[in-house]
This record gives C-alpha cells, structure tokens and sequence, in this order.
C-alpha cells in the first residue's frame, strides 16, 4: 500500500504479538512501520533512523517507557511519543503526558481511537504554516504540565479528576495564564480526547456574530447568510466546547447558552428544528463573575450551571520556582523559530527575567523573551532591547559580569536549592519532595553546587 505521507512510526513492545498486531494495523493505514523489543533497542533504532512517532508500552522490562520516553525528548526532541498501556496504569500514562508523552491509549479500546491520534500528529508534522497549532503542542507538553509548584500541582490533579467525568468545568485566572492550554489538557484527559475539541472567544465577536457562530444559521436567517451553517455547538457534538472570555457574553446569549445546557439541544437561527448536540463543556474567564452577579451582569444560575467545578491558575508570579524551566524553554523555542544562537546574556537581563512580576503572565514571559532572541546580534542578549516600559524595572540583585546562559542557569538553581534546603531544616527527603527530584538527584545537586 502507498506510504501514509511518509509517516515513520516505531513500535516498542516487549510483547511479540502486540508488536506484529500493531505494525500489521498501522502497514494497513500506509504508515512506515518499524519494531522494537525494548527501550534499548528502540533508542539505537532512533540513532540510525528519524521516526516521526514512537508507540511505546509502559511497562517493560529495563527501560520503562517512562525513561525511554525522557530519553527521547532529550535525544530526539522532533519526535513525538505515544505511550500505550492498561486500564491498571492509567495514571502513570498521565504522568507521562505531564513529561511530554502526546497521549495515551488503552491497549483493549478500539485501534480506531490510536489511529484518530496517530492522524492529529499526522496533521500537526504537515501543517507548516500552522505555528499556533505547533506552539500551542509544544508548551503543553514542555512546560506547561511540568511543575515544581506545588500549587500548580493540585490544579493539575483536580484537572486530571474532573476529566474523568462529564461535568462542566470553569477555568479562572488571569490573562496569560494558560487557560486555553488547560482546557486542552482536561480534553485529553477525557473519553472524549478522539473527538473534536472547538475553542471560541466570546469577546472577540459581537453578540449577534457570536451567537450565529455559537448556534448556527439557516440560509436565509438574516442579512449575508447565503447558506446553511452549523454552529460550534454540533460540531463539538461527542467532543468538547470551550468558551473563553465567558464573562463577557450578553445576558440575551446567557439565557441561550443557560438553556442548551439543561437541555443538550440547538435551534440554528431561523430554524425551529431542536437539534441534540452532546458536549462537555469547559468555560474560562478573568473576569470576576461574583462581582458580575451582583452588579446584573452574570445571571447567577447560568454560573452555577457551567461551574460544577472551578479550577483556578496560579499567575506566574506565584510560581517563580518554575521560570528556569520556563525561560530555558522560550530561549531554545525562539533560537529554533528565529535560527539564531544565543551564546550570552548582557548585565541585568536574567535579573530582570527571574524577578520580575510579570503581570502578563506566561504569554508576557514568552513575547519578552522573544523580543530579545529577535534583537539580539551576534549571540548577544542584550539588556537595551528589553521593552522600554520595562527598562525602569530594577532589581536589588545585580548581575556583575557577562555569563553564559547555562552559568546563569546554575547559578539559580543552585540559590533556590539552597533556599528550599533552609526552609526544609536541612531535611534531604523534604526537600527532594518539593523540588519534585529524587533524594539521589538532591545530593548530586548539594554535591555539584557545594552546598554542605
């Protein structure tokens, strides 16, 4: 059969049957299809080959596809990852989403569901042009979902739980924070990860385009519709709506969206046809809605409706644990995207990015860094081309002298080590569980950094 544009996949399986059952279902879609016995085999295979997907099992003896998938972000980073698994370690292959795995599959569902996967990473490795679709992958599964704040890590657990179920769900927090991303993340999550996952901004289109978009027209309906048009209700039917910007939608619309949600079922607009749509729908705002209730704004029983259960982001500012992480991701992104090496970083560039506030928020810190990456001349961040607004930005820790991005780095991790280790009365397993690291990899951190 004709090759599947060229789509590589490696399949890692310590068991022969299902590694010859898959390659056979994969070979029939067209995919170039090649298999590995274990961990180490696999990564000797990506030595010779580029593969644009691996399929690994979970457990397996050796390396587990935990560490084989590690090894391959690290070694392989172009390469996605798909760890398969059973009903009893689910749980695990979330965690391996957490670590940048593009999901997860059940080894008794249907091969159909693997293989709607498979076609998303198909689209995602075709669509060049497509760059927010990529960015939006990439800092999901980067850095988005890997975190030392423990904070962070309860709104994920409540995510992951809240998946699991039906229920409408309200996202908080402030612009910039990542709402969107997590409302992707809860989709994933779900049974409904197969299907489509529709977003709209509610502030971005008036009323009556919002709700011609919401729920469709008929030919005819009114001014400039010159033919039928289904709504983001029906085609999010057996996937997911996401509203952002839900604070903002007129009380008229309210009352609408408040009755589709009881009923689960759309008129189009001039249409007197019910039609049934079935959606899990996942709401975000930064708006107070409280204060909307109270001021008319936000009719009270459309909020209880959608918020089941409310999650709320923490703003980057109360996570500065994860911005070594975060400025370490934005820096080696925007050297790929820009094809510019950044070698050093001017006096007072790192300070300003470690201890300032940033009230945009993770989309603050990435256009920041980006800014600088593009400016930059000769390998060189320089401190000028910081935004002007933020030239004034001081900090009380100066950097003294030109380092290297890698020596910054480690200069702040081994403080912030430090600082936890106080904090913790010098206890090595308390520590370790903050830092979210190994009581091994602690002592080779103390070690490394000479902190005893």
């Amino acid at each position: 059969m004709k090759s599947n544009n060229n789509l590589k996949i490696l399949v890692v399986d310590d068991e022969k049957e299902y590694r010859e059952v898959l390659q056979m279902i994969l070979e029939s879609k067209g995919y170039i299809t090649e298999t590995a016995c274990s961990g180490k085999d696999a990564l000797e295979k990506l030595k010779q080959k580029n593969f644009n997907l691996v399929l690994s099992d979970l457990i397996m003896p050796g390396m587990s596809g935990i560490e084989l998938l590690e090894q391959i972000i690290e070694k392989h980073p172009e390469t996605e990852v798909i760890i398969v698994t059973g009903y009893g370690t689910v749980q695990n292959a979330v965690e391996a989403m957490k670590k940048g795995a593009f999901t997860y599959f059940i080894k008794s569902h249907d091969p159909e569901e693997l293989l709607i996967e498979i076609g998303k990473i198909k689209k995602l490795a075709g669509l060049e042009n497509n760059n927010e679709l990529v960015r939006s992958q990439q800092i999901d599964h980067n850095f988005m979902l890997k975190t030392k704040n423990s904070r962070f890590k309860k709104v994920l657990d409540i995510a992951e739980k809240a998946a699991q179920s039906n229920i409408n769900i309200l996202i908080l927090g402030e612009s910039g924070v990542g709402k969107e991303v997590f409302a992707h993340y809860i989709h994933h999550c779900s049974d409904r990860r197969g299907r489509s996952f529709i977003a709209i901004n509610c502030h971005a289109l008036a009323n009556n385009v919002l709700e011609s978009e919401l729920f469709g027209h008929e030919k005819g309906a009114f001014t400039g519709a010159v033919e039928q048009r289904k709504g983001r209700f029906e085609a999010a039917h057996g996937g997911t709506l996401f509203l952002d910007e839900i604070g903002e939608i007129s009380l008229s619309t309210q009352v609408k969206l408040l009755r589709i949600i009881e009923l689960k079922a759309i008129e189009r607009i001039g249409s007197n046809k019910s039609i049934d749509v079935d959606f899990r729908l996942i709401c975000a705002t930064n708006k107070n809605l409280h204060k909307s209730i109270l001021e008319g704004e936000f009719r009270e029983d459309l909020f209880y409706r959608m918020s089941t259960i409310t999650i709320e982001i923490p703003p980057l500012r109360d996570r500065k644990e994860d911005l070594t992480d975060l400025i370490d991701f934005f820096f080696k992104r925007s050297e790929a995207e820009l094809k510019k090496k950044v070698n050093q970083i001017e006096k007072g560039v790192m300070n300003f990015l470690f201890y300032y506030d940033y009230p945009g928020n993770i989309r603050e810190l990435k256009n920041i860094i980006e800014r600088l990456v593009a400016l930059s001349s000769n390998g060189i961040i320089k401190e000028v081309d910081l935004p002007e607004y933020k030239k004034g930005e001081q900090c009380n820790n100066e950097i003294v002298e030109v380092k290297s991005l890698k020596d910054v780095r480690k200069e702040f991790e081994a403080k912030y080590i430090a600082e936890v280790l106080e904090l913790s009365d010098y206890n090595m397993s308390a520590t370790a569980r903050k830092l979210d690291i190994t009581r091994r990899q602690l002592f080779n951190k103390i070690t490394e950094y000479n902190l005893k």
